[in-house]
């Protein structure tokens, strides 16, 4: 009869044999020294790790110092955001007090003054004496919460000093005239 594959393996050399006696069979403790955390009798626990090598220990730092630059940025970031926002919120809050009861919009006007403000065109409902208030440079147009409200010039110049972004419309009184540009000033749109 043929020899098993594990004579055959033992007679080529390839595998040693290994005597049944020289092993233990199960540590000294059982497992129940395993299962309390302890270290079994003859040596280290199965999980132990060899030593670290110095170029370990120097990627670690590295990827520690790493973190702590990125950690540090981001809080930098957020502070700055925070600042900006205290910032807006502030500059919002004077605005609000500043245009408080000096709107001098009109329930009904009957008339549109229409305007560029962000890119769109956008209006604002006027009686004639506004309109032509507005042109000549007397009443400028603030936007405060998604409203435009007609304000004077000296209140408008001041919300400029504050937040030029909320400043909507403005005619400089000493520019072009607007005949010039061939568009009457009266025209509806």
């Amino acid at each position: 009869m043929a020899d098993s594959l594990r004579d055959q393996l033992l007679k080529s050399g390839i595998v040693k044999q290994v005597r049944e006696e020289q092993r233990p069979a199960s540590p000294p403790g059982g497992r129940q020294a395993f299962r309390q955390g302890k270290a079994p009798a003859g040596g280290k626990p199965k999980g132990a790790r060899p030593p670290r090598s110095q170029e370990e220990i120097d990627l670690a730092k590295a990827y520690a110092i790493r973190a702590q630059a990125e950690a540090a940025e981001r809080k930098r970031a957020e502070q700055e955001a925070a600042e900006k926002a205290r910032l807006k919120r502030e500059q919002k809050q004077k605005i609000q007090q500043l245009l408080q009861g000096r709107a001098l919009n009109k329930a009904d006007g009957e008339q549109v003054r229409h305007f560029e403000y962000a890119g769109k065109i956008r209006r604002v409902h006027v009686d004639a004496a506004q309109l032509a208030a507005i042109n000549a440079g007397q009443i400028g147009v603030v936007q405060q919460g998604g409203r435009y409200l007609l304000v004077g010039r000296d209140v408008a110049e001041q919300v400029r000093a504050i937040d030029p972004h909320q400043l909507a419309l403005l005619v400089d009184p000493g520019a072009v005239d607007v005949a010039d540009d061939g568009v009457p000033d009266d025209l509806m749109w």
